[in-house]
This record gives C-alpha cells, sequence and structure tokens, in this order.
C-alpha cells in the first residue's frame, strides 16, 4: 500500500532531517518533502545523520513553499501541539494514520506537515491544512523534537491493520477537490468580498481572511461543492450588476 508523504517545514538543522528520514524508513516510510530548509539543500549533516536511510533523502522533494508542496494531495494533516485559534478536527496521531490509511486505501494522497524546531507550523501553514494532528503531551513541555515527531507517527502508521472503519472508507470515496481549487476558490470569494466592502476595519483584515482560508480547508470540499459555491458567487454578482443597469 502507499504511505502518507511526510513534509518538512522550514526545518532548521540538517540533523533533524537526516534523524526523520531515519525514522521514517524504520517503519517503511520513505515519501518526504522539504519546504525552504534554513541551511540550504543538499546537506550533508542531513546525510550523515541518516545513516542507511539516505535513499528517503535521495527522492525527497524540495519546494519554496507550503503551498505548492501540498498543491497534488487530496488530504492534509498539519503537527501542532498548540491551539492555533482555527476551528479544525484535532486527531490523535493513531486515529489520524487510521484515517490516512483509508484514504489511501481508496486512491487518495495524504500528507503530514511537521514544522520548524524553533516555534512549528504557523497559523499561515495549518490553514491550509484539513485536520490537526495533536500529541497528548505534557503541556508544561510540549515540545517534541522533529525526528520524534517523525517517529511516533512512522510507528502509527505502521500498527495500523488493514482493517479500516466503514464511514472512513466510504470518506475516501469522496471526489475532493484539488488543493488548487480550493485555493482559486478562495481567491474568487476574497475578491467579490472586497470589491463589496466586506473586509473592514483594515487592522482585522487579514484574520478575517485567515478564518475564511481556514474555513474553506476545513470543509473539506468536492469538486463539485467547489463549483457550487463559484456559480452561487457568479450568480450573485451577476444580478447585483443586472441591477445597478
Amino acid at each position: 500500500m502507499n504511505a502518507p508523504t511526510f513534509i518538512l517545514v522550514r526545518p532548521q538543522m540538517g540533523e533533524n532531517i537526516g534523524g526523520a528520514a531515519r525514522a521514517m524508513l524504520n517503519f517503511g516510510l520513505d515519501r518526504m518533502r522539504i519546504v525552504d530548509p534554513r541551511d540550504g539543500w543538499p546537506n550533508s549533516r542531513a546525510v550523515a545523520m541518516a545513516s542507511g536511510a539516505g535513499r528517503v533523502l535521495d527522492q525527497a522533494g524540495l519546494f519554496p513553499d507550503v503551498k505548492a508542496a501540498i498543491a497534488d494531495f487530496d488530504y492534509v494533516f498539519a503537527t501542532t501541539a498548540r491551539s492555533r485559534e482555527l476551528t479544525k478536527p484535532i486527531l490523535s496521531p493513531e486515529r489520524a494514520m487510521e484515517v490516512s490509511k483509508g484514504l489511501i486505501a481508496g486512491g487518495k494522497k495524504v500528507a503530514v506537515l511537521f514544522g520548524p524546531e524553533r516555534a512549528g507550523l504557523e497559523n499561515s501553514d495549518v490553514v491550509l491544512a484539513n485536520a490537526i494532528i495533536s500529541v497528548p503531551v505534557n503541556p508544561e513541555f510540549a515540545s517534541l523534537n522533529l525526528s520524534q515527531c517523525a517517529l511516533l507517527l512512522g510507528y502509527e502508521w505502521r500498527r495500523q491493520t488493514e482493517i479500516v472503519a466503514p464511514e472512513v472508507m466510504e470518506f475516501a470515496r469522496t471526489e475532493f477537490a484539488s488543493r488548487v481549487e480550493i485555493e482559486k476558490l478562495g481567491d474568487h470569494y476574497e475578491e467579490r468580498l472586497g470589491a463589496a466592502g466586506f473586509f473592514y476595519p483594515e487592522p482585522k483584515v487579514e484574520g478575517m481572511k485567515l478564518s475564511l482560508r481556514n474555513m474553506w480547508a476545513r470543509l473539506n470540499l468536492t469538486r463539485a461543492e467547489v463549483q457550487t459555491f463559484h456559480g452561487m458567487l457568479r450568480q450573485v454578482a451577476w444580478k447585483l450588476k443586472q441591477g445597478d443597469e
């Protein structure tokens, strides 16, 4: 069976990239993508730390930003231990990998985002994901090393059986809209709402747009639903234009 792709977002240390690759291969995962690594790529320290898992690094894809890295995925998880003030489903590692297995069995592509070592994923990263993976760690010391987090998710992936819950399989058969289609839907609404004066006052505009983007990602829209939303907005705009004339 295919497996989730682990995406390391702005990793800071080559050693942690290599450690993550090693943890992944321990549990049969070999698909890695790297977004804007601080120390450039390729990285000799990552290779040294990966040891026998060098092939994970050899075929790792390098991307300039998160949007580009997740563009071809159907479902994306974001790993974070902190509340981001974004309303999204929050799953345990076990449940997330169970859902992943069902989605992949249904022919879908799944990715997991891991944030940089210092502060983790930013809101602008998390907003692009469908759901959050949160580990029940000590609240007084919630920080996990990048390779530790990769190891934990890899272990949960490996231990999942071939039998998945029926509702997960039904979910997997859904024809999701692509990441690009969701992004263009968000662009369409921002454009029309901006023209209508919706984004006001100025200090709240960025947060309002972030909330809307989060909503589109969280809804897990199908392609038909995306087209319906576009059609609704176009019809409203057309009707208003007719009224002006």
